[in-house]
Parts: structure tokens; C-alpha cells; sequence
């Protein structure tokens, strides 16, 4: 708006969406509906692109990611850099790939658990790759076993009592 740029869900691709340009903020309306929301840039030539919006398009698409033009967007964290960076000193040809991973498992798992996870990797000097990241959030969250609940069985008998005795109060009462 107004010469910037910004991202919505890579879901609206082609769609046709109606903005709301306020004083503070863009609404993003879709249909009869607002889909999302954020704070209005100020001046010219800027941009806020949410990695959220376009990790599927990118995941698709991994060799775009090295020239993208808004690819500075795409490092929530500083730790999320210097992943980048390791990855791409590790192995050029396969760093994007590996980094859309990392990125999406951001993006549809925790963020702040994956920053834990590449602060850890880093520390350790481990090899990065979206499975060692996906390990370590499970070692973070571990599954817990279904926690099995008992139920005993109720005996109906003493509410059809209880609804009995009301009825026959109930009909006493119109009687009366």
C-alpha cells in the first residue's frame, strides 16, 4: 500500500482480497471476512513479509529462496541467520533446502522452541539439518502417553425416580 510491500497467506494466491488502509494498521479482508492484520509501514519502499505467509510457496520452490528478493524477511532470529550461514558453509548446494525446513517447522511448530533448538545446535557446533532441529523439539516436548481415563457406569434407575417423582408432583400441582 502506498508503495510498500506486504505478505498475506500464500492460500489467497490469485484471490481477490479487499484492504483497509487505517491510520495505524491494514486490515486484509477476504470474502465477507478479515483474514489478518498488522501495523501500517510508514514512508516509501519498505516492506514486512511474514514467514508464515510464503514458507509453503518457498518449500515448493527451495532454489528460489537464495535470490528471494525479500529474503532478509525470512530470518526470524539472528540464530535463524547464522543457521543460514552454517548450512551454506556446510554444503551451498543443499543449504536453502535444509534452511525451509528448519523455517517451517517455525512456522507449523513453535518458533521459539525451534530458536532454542538452533541455540543449542550452534553451542555444540552439531551439523544443522531440519531432521536434527525436528529431533531436538521432540527431546524439548516429549510425546506423553495417552493418559487413560475410567469412567464408571451410572445407574440411570435413580433419575427415572427423580423424573418420576416430578411428574407425579407435576400432576398433583394441575390437579390441585
Amino acid at each position: 500500500m502506498l508503495h510498500n510491500a506486504y505478505s498475506v497467506h500464500s492460500r489467497l494466491i490469485g484471490e481477490t482480497v479487499t484492504v483497509r488502509l487505517g491510520a495505524e494498521d491494514l486490515e486484509i479482508w477476504y470474502g465477507q471476512r478479515q483474514v489478518d492484520q498488522f501495523p501500517r509501514l510508514r514512508g516509501e519502499k519498505k516492506h514486512r513479509i511474514d514467514y508464515r505467509h510464503v514458507i509453503d510457496w518457498l518449500v515448493r520452490k527451495p532454489g528460489a529462496f537464495a535470490e528471494y528478493r525479500y529474503r532478509e524477511d525470512l530470518f526470524p532470529t539472528s540464530r535463524f541467520r547464522m543457521a543460514y550461514d552454517q548450512l551454506v558453509g556446510r554444503d551451498r548446494a543443499n543449504a536453502s533446502r535444509e534452511y525451509l525446513a528448519i523455517l517451517q517447522l517455525a512456522a507449523t511448530v513453535s518458533e521459539t522452541g525451534v530458536d532454542e533448538v538452533l541455540r543449542q545446535l550452534i553451542q555444540r557446533e552439531e551439523w544443522m539439518t531440519g531432521q536434527s532441529v525436528e529431533h531436538g523439539l521432540r527431546l524439548q516436548n516429549p510425546v506423553e502417553d495417552k493418559t487413560e481415563v475410567a469412567i464408571d457406569a451410572v445407574d440411570l434407575a435413580c433419575y427415572d425416580e427423580l423424573l418420576e417423582g416430578a411428574m407425579e408432583a407435576g400432576c398433583e400441582a394441575v390437579v390441585n
